[in-house]
């Protein structure tokens, strides 16, 4: 009797270009799918936001590996004591999974290769999370990279990704099944109150979405892509970072679906190819510097004047500083678990440098809010915005929230569409109700202070204190 093989899930919840299943079905042997939820920080999802996107993909996984005539086990437990109890359960052989490149799970799949080979059984880990391999990727110097573009060059040398793997039509079932734990057990939907009950105003957890996420975005955005993507009024983004976040679609498949295009949407198709590097990038820096979510990469900032002022946090995150580009942001989160890239920066800078709190809450608090949470890119951002980080924006590159609000949000449609209280504020105050004549806010319904918020902070004011703060550090070298 030809003994199973153990397929290991983890955010990789997709049956195409998923090489550890396709190397598992191709040599014949039968496969028990395997999700284990482990109790390790970071290694299952980040937050609560990505928790509910969590349930609903494995119960699309689910579905597509019973159409396949197989099935998804879930289980408990630290990996390698499910591992060794599941080994023993289905007589099998040998362990497969895609390679994970943040700390705790690199870290838990080591010693699990390695205990898996001391006792004899297979232990075989492939690649497809990213577009390259961190630990063999690397500069001139033989070291890891620091600076974004040298690395996107490296990535261009490379050449095009490996072509995907089309997704198996049938994966051979063991003669019996272990027994497995249900998602409703898990709990990872929130009850009383349901906050994700708007999520899916925007989402379709799964890979079957993800897939058509991008074909439409392909035939329908792509081209404006280029010129459209810092405007958060316009539907012209990629919306893929949740599915590429939990695995639901490999960056390889998406690359390659911008080959070949028709002439004319070149910058376009460059300009989001940079961003699914970025992506690479910022893993590269996680797998070199594992503390990257917790640690300034840049130490001179270890002296940096951070203050504690709670109210003025928690103003931030419910989207009431008074700063109308800004509340959008921190809205458009708490309604659907993401917010438009730009915005990002721009709220992100607003925490830092105008109410001088410390980046690392900032960063807490989009892994537990924010669908896509990424334990690489959401440090490597944060730390980029702050000036901490590898390659990032110089800390003088202070975002002034009016200007940012008039030049990207112009109309105030997003504004509008995520601060309705501001709704009927004309084009000229939308991004700055606290300069407009009382009675222009009169005729558009808003009172300062009751229906609206002043503003929490003077931004001149702070953007002087956020530079003699940083002035104070002591200097590189």
């Amino acid at each position: 009797m030809v003994k199973p093989v153990i397929l290991l899930f983890r955010k990789d919840l997709r049956l195409d270009d998923n090489l550890a299943l396709a190397s598992a079905v191709e040599i014949g042997r039968p496969v028990v799918p395997v999700y284990i939820r482990e109790p390790e920080s970071g290694a299952g999802p980040l937050g609560a936001a990505q928790a509910w996107w969590l349930h609903h993909s494995l119960t699309a996984l689910s579905k597509a590996l019973d159409k396949a005539g197989s099935r998804l086990v879930l289980r408990s437990g630290h990996s390698l004591d499910v591992i060794k109890t599941l080994l023993t359960e289905t007589d099998a052989d040998g362990v497969y999974w895609n390679r994970r490149y943040d700390p705790v799970g690199s870290g838990i799949d080591k010693a699990l290769k390695a205990w898996l080979r001391e006792n004899g059984f297979e232990a075989e880990s492939f690649s497809g999370q990213l577009m390259h391999e961190p630990s063999k990727l690397k500069t001139g110097a033989g070291g890891p990279y620091r600076v974004y573009s040298p690395f996107w060059r490296a990535l261009e040398q490379q050449g095009e990704p490996a072509e995907p793997v089309a997704a198996p039509g049938r994966i051979a079932a063991p003669t019996s099944w272990p027994d497995g734990e249900t998602l409703d057990d898990w709990r990872l939907l929130p009850t009383k109150p349901d906050w994700a009950a708007t999520f899916t105003e925007v989402w379709e957890p799964g890979e079957a979405a993800a897939q058509r996420r991008l074909a439409d975005f392909i035939d329908e955005k792509l081209a404006a892509y280029k010129d459209g993507r810092d405007f958060p009024g316009r539907d012209v983004t990629s919306m893929l970072s949740p599915h590429l976040a939990m695995g639901e679609i490999s960056p390889a498949r998406i690359w390659h679906a911008t080959r070949g295009l028709k002439s004319g949407i070149t910058d376009s198709v460059v300009k989001f190819r940079k961003e699914l590097a970025w992506r690479d990038f910022s893993y590269h820096l996680l797998f070199h510097f594992p503390e990257l979510a917790t640690k300034n990469w840049n130490e001179r900032f270890d002296q940096f004047g951070w203050t504690d002022d709670e109210s003025a946090f928690e103003a931030w995150t419910k989207g009431l500083t008074g700063y109308p580009i800004v509340d959008a942001g921190m809205r458009e989160l708490w309604r659907h678990g993401t917010m438009h890239n730009r915005v990002r920066m721009i709220v992100a800078s607003f925490l830092i440098k105008d109410l001088r709190i410390d980046w690392r809450r900032g960063e807490a608090w989009f892994r537990d809010t924010l669908v896509d949470a990424d334990p690489a890119s959401n440090a490597a951002s944060w730390q980029w915005v702050a000036g901490s980080g590898a390659d990032a924006a110089p800390f003088f590159r202070i975002f002034n929230p009016i200007l940012q609000g008039e030049k990207f949000d112009p109309d105030g449609s997003y504004v509008r569409r995520f601060v309705p209280e501001l709704k009927d504020m004309p084009d000229k105050f939308i991004h700055k109700p606290f300069e407009a004549p009382l009675l222009v806010l009169k005729e558009a319904g808003v009172t300062l202070g009751k229906t609206y918020p002043k503003p929490i902070v003077d931004h001149g004011k702070a953007r002087d204190a956020a530079m003699a703060a940083y002035n104070a550090l002591p200097k590189a070298g």
